[in-house]
């Protein structure tokens, strides 16, 4: 199947883009990569007026730390986060992640933010930006908002995007020393999404975990230091919580069991010294 027919406009700035989705708002897509947008095009899922494309974009192409977090700009590619230099120093958990992510190939194409936006619940740096407490930064003409991750993923493939904004850059907090990270993934087949993804962020005094591919959004929890039953107990109390349901690929007990298998390794992992 193709998709139906729309306009095709090069917004090469901020201003440009936020104008056009001023103008068109709900009828207008941001095409940056395309690697999730183009398949849901050519299902016609959606079938918009127009696609704004930001992909060459010089000033939303930036990643940059500022004040603390690693901001990605909206036409940023997963690779180009992926292979900078200092990133083990600055967010170790996503060297840990990366390799998941689908292929090389879609990764030189898609980008972070691109991936956040889609918003789909088994995608690994949505549960990345949910486990590492980052935040979304939306821009509608002169006006900008910062949404915590937490309140960005509102279900399936839905955000809480107002149709005439664009998701400009995604912020990643900083490792704090003393912090450590685990992630740990099922899936049927390499680069396909996950089943089931767990991230562990830990450090002296607490422990945060985020599920992704269970519930119909990434979802996390935070705990004092728990070891030995007290998080099993915790793990098997927010396995269930996730409301997983049977489907084709595997049962609700078997993901339960996941959440359980890959939550425990993960920590074990975040609590392990580099």
């Amino acid at each position: 199947m193709k998709p139906a027919a729309f306009d095709y406009v090069r917004a090469d700035s901020v201003e440009a883009a936020c104008a056009l989705l001023a103008e068109h708002g709900d009828e207008a897509r941001i095409l940056a990569g395309g690697q999730s947008l183009m398949a849901v095009l050519n299902m016609r899922l959606a079938q918009p007026a127009l696609l704004i494309d930001i992909s060459r974009s010089a000033s939303l192409a930036r990643i940059e730390v500022r004040g603390g977090q690693l901001e990605v700009g909206a036409s940023a590619t997963q690779a180009a986060l992926e292979w900078r230099p200092t990133l083990t120093q600055e967010l170790p958990l996503l060297p840990l992640v990366f390799p998941h992510i689908s292929h090389v190939q879609i990764r030189n194409r898609g980008t972070v933010c691109g991936s956040v936006a889609h918003a789909d619940p088994s995608a690994e740096l949505p549960l990345c930006l949910l486990a590492l407490k980052g935040s979304v930064v939306l821009r509608r003409n002169q006006r900008q908002r910062v949404l915590p991750a937490e309140q960005f993923f509102t279900g399936m493939l839905s955000t809480a995007r107002a149709g005439d904004e664009l998701l400009q850059a995604v912020r990643f907090p900083l490792a704090q020393p003393g912090q450590g990270f685990g992630f740990r993934e099922f899936s049927r087949r390499h680069g396909d999404f996950a089943v089931c993804a767990v991230a562990a962020v830990a450090d002296a005094q607490s422990l945060r975990v985020a599920v992704g591919g269970v519930a119909d959004r990434p979802q996390v929890r935070e705990w004092p230091l728990l070891d030995g039953s007290a998080l099993d107990d915790a793990l098997n109390e927010f396995a269930w919580a996730l409301d997983a349901r049977d489907d084709p690929q595997i049962s609700a007990a078997a993901r339960r069991h996941l959440v359980r298998r890959l939550g425990r390794q993960a920590v074990e992992q975040a609590r392990t010294p580099l």
